[in-house]
């Protein structure tokens, strides 16, 4: 099981914060959402590469069958991508590269906008 952090945006305050497990795992990232049936409003997975790469840092969505918020965030912290992501899309990549990606409820679809500077704080 991940560590948990919570995601705060320093370019706006979020009443709740997302609280995400932390994925630097090749296993969990690979697992990451699927196979779910669905997602709380207060869950999400924060997928961690070893560094910033458009490649890498893509996602599928194969196997979840719910939308997810998908934001990519660079080694500087700062949010470089965002995507509602439909379930069983065989792809989604983001527009620069990035190291993080966090994958929350649609319903926090605008916590994070593009520009961003954010910041993980740890829950365990």
């Amino acid at each position: 099981m991940p560590r948990f952090v919570v995601v705060q945006n320093l370019a706006k305050t979020i009443a709740s914060p997302p609280r995400v497990g932390y994925c630097d795992s090749f296993l969990c990232r690979l697992r990451g959402l699927t196979f779910r049936s669905a997602i709380g409003t207060d869950e999400g997975l924060l997928l961690v590469e070893s560094r910033d790469s458009r490649f890498n840092s893509s996602i599928h969505m194969f196997f979840v069958p719910f939308d997810l918020a998908v934001f990519w965030i660079n080694s500087d912290m700062t949010v470089v991508d965002k995507v509602l992501a439909k379930p069983w899309r065989p792809a989604y990549l983001p527009k620069e590269q990035a190291k993080y990606t966090l994958e929350i409820h649609p319903s926090r679809m605008e916590n994070f906008n593009v520009g961003d500077k954010v910041e993980f704080i740890d829950a365990s």
